[in-house]
C-alpha cells in the first residue's frame, strides 16, 4: 500500500514537471493598461499593484500608462493610440467617455488585440463599445448603497439638506455614482413627505485642494447642510476644512468612495462615517488573468463585478494594515 501511495505521489508530480518548461518556452504576453488618471491619484496605486502582481504571476511584459492631467480624456486617447501602435497582446483601459474611445477600441479588436475595460465602462456596456468584458463596480448601485447607508445617520427629525459632489461632470463613473446617490435621496424624500428634504449637486473637482475650497465655500453659504456625498475620495479635504473651522465630527456627515489613506485617517477621526470599496486591487489583477486565460486556454473574457462593499469606521484598523501593503 505504501508503494502504491509513493507511485501515485510521483505520478501526480510528473504532469506539473512537464508543464512548467512548456510554459516557460512561450513568448511572454505584452499588456498595456491605459487610464484616465495621473500618477498622483492614490486610488490607482492599488490597481497598479494588482496589475503588476498579476503580470508577475504569468511572466508578462506590462505597462500602466497614466495621463499627465487628472481626468484628461484627450491624453488617454493619445496614450491608447501609442499603446496600440506597439501591437500588444492586450489592452486594458478605463472607458470614462461614451464616444471618445469607440473607434480606437474597434481598431484594436480588428488587429486581434484583446480589449478589457477596467474600473469604468461605457454606459451601454458591450452595446456601446467593442471591449470584450468589464471588470469593475456597478456605479449607480454603489451610489445608492452609499446614500442608503449614510441615511441611517441622518437626524431623526427636522430638515435635511444634502450636497452631492460630482467630481468629474460628464464622466461615466462620477455621473452614475452621483445619480445613484440622488436616486436614493428622491426615494427618501418621497418616503418622508412631512419633512423638509432638499439636495443639490455641484462640480466638486478631482483635486483635494479644489474640492476643499469648493465645498468649504458651499458650507459657508449653506450652514444648514446635513451631509456631503463625494463621488470619489476628495471629501477627505472637506473633513480637513471642517476640522480647521472647529466643526465637530458628525456635524456635517461625509461619505464617498475608495479606501485611500487620506479617507481612512478621516474615518478614524470621526469625520467620515461611510465609505464604499470597489476593490481596486482586483481591477488590476483580474484583467491580466483573463488575458492569460484567453491567450493560453481560449477562454472568453468575462464581466466581473468588483462590488460595493460598505465600510464603516469600526472596520478601518484591519483595512489600514492591508492599505500599507498596497492592496486596499
Amino acid at each position: 500500500m505504501r508503494k502504491l501511495h509513493k507511485l501515485l505521489a510521483i505520478g501526480g508530480a510528473i504532469p506539473a514537471m512537464l508543464t512548467v518548461p512548456a510554459l516557460a518556452q512561450d513568448a511572454p504576453l505584452n499588456i498595456a493598461f491605459t487610464i484616465h488618471s495621473s500618477a498622483s491619484n492614490t486610488f490607482w496605486q492599488a490597481v497598479k499593484k494588482g496589475f503588476e502582481d498579476g503580470c508577475g504571476k504569468v511572466a508578462a511584459n506590462c505597462q500602466m500608462i497614466f495621463t499627465q492631467t487628472e481626468g484628461a480624456v484627450e491624453q488617454q486617447v493619445a496614450n491608447m493610440q501609442a499603446a496600440i501602435a506597439g501591437k500588444p497582446d492586450a489592452l486594458i483601459t478605463s472607458i470614462v467617455d461614451n464616444q471618445a474611445f469607440d473607434q480606437i477600441i474597434a481598431d484594436a479588436r480588428a488587429q486581434g488585440i484583446i480589449v478589457i475595460a477596467s474600473n469604468v465602462d461605457d454606459l451601454e456596456g458591450a452595446a456601446g463599445n467593442a471591449r470584450q468584458a468589464f471588470i469593475g463596480q456597478g456605479f449607480t448601485a454603489a451610489g445608492y448603497a452609499l446614500a442608503q447607508a449614510q441615511a441611517k445617520n441622518f437626524p431623526a427629525d427636522g430638515p435635511i439638506h444634502v450636497l452631492v459632489g460630482i467630481s468629474a461632470p460628464g464622466q461615466n463613473w462620477s455621473e452614475q455614482r452621483g445619480g445613484g446617490v440622488m436616486k436614493f435621496l428622491e426615494e427618501f424624500k418621497t418616503a418622508n413627505p412631512d419633512r423638509e428634504i432638499a439636495f443639490e449637486r455641484i462640480d466638486s473637482g478631482t483635486d483635494l485642494a479644489v474640492t476643499g475650497d469648493r465645498v468649504g465655500a458651499y458650507l459657508n453659504a449653506h450652514p444648514e447642510t446635513t451631509a456631503y456625498f463625494d463621488t470619489g475620495f476628495w471629501h477627505a479635504a472637506v473633513a480637513r476644512v471642517l476640522r480647521d473651522r472647529g466643526v465637530a465630527p458628525g456635524t456635517v456627515l461625509l461619505g464617498g468612495f475608495d479606501l485611500v489613506p487620506e479617507v481612512l485617517q478621516e474615518m478614524k477621526s470621526g469625520y467620515v462615517q461611510v465609505q464604499v470599496d470597489q476593490q481596486p486591487y482586483m481591477q488590476g489583477f483580474m484583467p491580466v488573468m483573463e488575458v492569460y486565460l484567453s491567450k493560453k486556454v481560449g477562454l472568453a473574457p468575462a464581466d466581473i463585478n468588483t462590488g460595493l462593499g460598505i465600510v464603516t469606521p469600526d472596520m478601518v484598523d484591519g483595512i489600514m494594515a492591508l492599505s500599507t501593503q498596497g492592496v486596499r
